[in-house]
C-alpha cells in the first residue's frame, strides 16, 4: 500500500511539473493540420551536394544545423479576422518564450523580425517572422545545436548560394508580395 501511494504521489509530480504553457513548437504542432496553414520541415541535406563546395566555415554553420521549420498562414479574403488572431498569437509567444529580439523592420503594410533563444554565442534556434497584410505570415525555425548568429547568417547565404528548389519556398515568398489590387 505504501508502495502505491509512493506511486501514485510520483505520478501527480510528473503531472504538475509538465510545462503546459503555450511555446512555438506547440503552435507549429497545433497548425499542422489546419486548413489556412502550410508546413514545411527542411534537414540539412537540402544544401549538402556535390556539386556544391563547402568552405570550412559553411560546413561548420551547417553542422550547427539541425533542421528548419516552415509554417505559413496564407491570408485571403475569408479569413482576415483569423490572420490577425493568429499573427498576434505568434506575436506574444516571441515575446513570452524566452526569445530575444535581434531585429525588426517594418515596410508598407508588413515587417520582419529575427529572434532568437538561446544564451548568447551560443544557440539553439533562431526565428524570422514574416508577415504582410495582405497576403499571410510566415515563421521560419532553424533549430540547432550551438549555432552562433554568424553561423544563421552563413546559412542563409548558403540557401541563396545552393540549387535548393525556391518552389518549396515560394509560398514564403509570396507572402512578402503585395497583394495586387484587382
Amino acid at each position: 500500500m505504501k508502495r502505491n501511494l509512493y506511486l501514485l504521489g510520483l505520478m501527480m509530480l510528473v503531472l504538475v511539473s509538465c510545462d503546459q504553457k503555450p511555446t512555438l513548437q506547440k503552435y507549429f504542432v497545433k497548425n499542422t493540420e489546419s486548413k489556412d496553414f502550410i508546413t514545411l520541415d527542411v534537414g540539412t541535406g537540402f544544401l549538402k551536394n556535390d556539386k556544391m563546395k563547402l568552405t570550412a566555415d559553411e560546413s561548420k554553420a551547417l553542422e550547427s544545423m539541425q533542421k528548419l521549420n516552415v509554417l505559413i498562414f496564407k491570408r485571403n479574403d475569408k479569413n482576415a479576422a483569423e490572420f490577425n488572431k493568429q499573427k498576434t498569437e505568434v506575436n506574444n509567444l516571441l515575446k513570452s518564450d524566452n526569445y530575444d529580439e535581434l531585429m525588426k523592420m517594418n515596410f508598407g503594410e508588413g515587417g520582419i523580425s529575427v529572434n532568437t533563444k538561446g544564451e548568447g554565442e551560443h544557440l539553439e534556434e533562431c526565428v524570422l517572422f514574416l508577415n504582410q497584410k495582405d497576403t499571410g505570415f510566415g515563421v521560419v525555425r532553424v533549430l540547432g545545436d550551438d549555432m552562433t548568429p554568424q553561423n544563421v547568417m552563413t546559412i542563409v547565404g548558403l540557401l541563396q548560394k545552393s540549387n535548393f528548389s525556391s518552389g518549396q519556398l515560394q509560398p514564403l515568398m509570396d507572402i512578402m508580395k503585395p497583394k495586387t489590387k484587382k
